[in-house]
């Protein structure tokens, strides 16, 4: 009622504050990307592929930001990541025997 009598009609409408703000600045975040493209490094992160552990810790680290580790899959989507997997290949196989069992189509 308060707003009503001081804004009128327009007082009534709902106001958002806007959330929480973030805790990684635009910078940060775009330094974080680059540091998931550039991939891990063994001798300094001890890992040979990117885990949200192990970004979780990295964050931590470099930025002095804690997310659960959940949220950190969040943040990776937000800045364009997939999760993708390598299709698994046998050592032994060999290019020219599997073009040689490829089926292929008849033109039309």
């Amino acid at each position: 009622m308060l707003r009503f009598n001081a804004l009128g009609p327009d007082g009534l409408l709902d106001r958002h504050g806007g959330g929480t703000p973030p805790r990684l600045s635009a910078e940060q975040k775009t330094e974080f990307a680059a540091i998931v493209e550039a991939g891990p490094d063994l001798a300094r992160d001890g890992v040979v592929r990117w885990r949200r552990v192990d970004l979780q810790r990295v964050i931590k680290e470099r930025f002095g930001v804690e997310y659960h580790e959940r949220y950190v899959g969040v943040l990776l989507v937000e800045l364009g990541f997939a999760h993708i997997s390598a299709r698994p290949r046998h050592p032994a196989q060999k290019p020219e025997i599997i073009e040689a069992f490829k089926k292929t189509s008849r033109t039309r």
